[in-house]
């Protein structure tokens, strides 16, 4: 698998309505960021920020509705 740099992942099975949405950039979760989302072996893993501090914030399993946008800027 080619490594490339996702920008945003949707989970959910219905995109336009009922999908939790996460981009990188993102505030979250008492004033963190989304720093990274990550695919790893058998799931996607997302990595937020809050100062110089760097932590994983959620796991979404590879079994799960889940559209993948990949960052585009090169």
């Amino acid at each position: 698998m080619s490594q490339q740099i996702i920008r945003k992942i949707s989970v959910g099975k219905d995109y336009k309505n009922d999908a939790m949405h996460y981009a990188v950039g993102q505030e979250v979760y008492g004033g963190h960021t989304i720093a990274n989302i990550v695919e790893e072996e058998d799931k996607y893993s997302i990595y937020i920020t809050k100062e110089d501090m760097l932590m994983p914030w959620k796991d979404f399993n590879k079994n799960m509705s889940i559209s993948v946008e990949y960052d585009l800027s090169w």
